[in-house]
């Protein structure tokens, strides 16, 4: 009886180790040893938005998805794909959210044409404003 309470206890004990995230990929933070290849590849970083935090890049962020999106960064540039299609194949699988400037297309065009939509209705309204007429 008591052994099977120690089993259950060391059981519970130990749920939470089993529970944490194994170490980041191996690329995740540390640096390609090609300079210009870990300079395209931070630049390429640093314009993918992180999933979990949303506000950061890849690059800043400490999230364990942000370290594997480093890694797969890091590890496409060093198999000499180009910026475009590491780009491609991230908004693949995670769309075009992903990037901080999105594609003039779709949502992302209306979102893009907002501030001028905006800039001129405020123009019309200031114009009726305090345009007045000149009779």
């Amino acid at each position: 009886m008591i052994g099977r309470a120690f089993l259950i206890g060391l059981l519970v004990a130990s749920a939470p180790l089993a529970a944490q995230e194994g170490p980041p990929p191996p690329l995740a933070n540390v640096q390609l040893k090609d300079q210009v290849q870990e300079e395209r590849a931070v630049a390429l970083m640093e314009n993918l938005r992180c999933i979990q935090c949303q506000g950061q890049s890849i690059h800043d962020s400490d999230a364990p998805i942000a370290a594997a999106m480093r890694h797969e960064v890091r590890e496409r540039v060093a198999a000499g794909q180009s910026n475009s299609e590491i780009e491609q194949w991230l908004k693949g699988r995670y769309g075009d959210w992903i990037s901080f400037s999105p594609p003039a297309k779709g949502i992302g065009l209306l979102l893009w044409g907002m501030p001028l939509l905006f800039l001129s209705l405020a123009l019309i309204l200031a114009r009726k404003r305090f345009g007045g007429s000149t009779s």
